[in-house]
């Protein structure tokens, strides 16, 4: 169902989601690419190091593309992401007028694993991406990837304790 190019870019923003986790933060990662397969952007979790919740890496790839990217760009382009994203995220996506996102896991399946951690409910409802952002181009999750970051999901919640 995935092409190779988009497992190297999925596979890149999981290690982006290792390098917050080795930050200090939550496992995720994204990458933003044109639609000629050239890496635009790319960000990780950012919420330990600046005590901001909204540093998420979706929403800062969607502020990137809303400053340097023209309308025709944005729709085009693609957005591979280690997590479904967050209903902030999806709007700011939506809003900013960001073609494609592939995700590696869901947020169905994140909120599984953080209760089997008894971690704490977050403060925001879990929404898949298209209730949303409706009729969105949106792929996922991606079964060859579940294990890497659901492990990751427990390096992280295993530091906090």
């Amino acid at each position: 169902m995935w092409s190779e190019s988009d497992m190297q870019y999925l596979r890149r923003a999981v290690e982006l989601a290792e390098e917050a986790v080795e930050a200090g933060d939550e496992p995720f990662g994204s990458v933003l690419v044109a639609a000629d397969g050239r890496i635009l952007a790319e960000d990780r979790n950012r919420i330990h190091a600046t005590g901001d919740n909204t540093r998420h890496p979706e929403f800062e790839l969607a502020r990137w593309a809303a400053e340097h990217l023209t309308p025709e760009e944005r729709a085009t382009a693609t957005v591979y992401t280690s997590g479904e994203h967050c209903p902030m995220c999806a709007a700011a996506h939506g809003w900013v007028g960001l073609g494609r996102i592939v995700y590696a896991s869901s947020c169905q399946q994140l909120g599984r694993w953080l209760e089997e951690l008894g971690v704490p409910a977050a403060p925001v409802s879990a929404l898949p991406i298209r209730d949303v952002v409706p009729g969105l181009k949106v792929e996922g999750p991606v079964p060859e990837l579940i294990d890497q970051i659901h492990q990751l999901h427990r390096r992280h919640h295993a530091s906090d304790q």
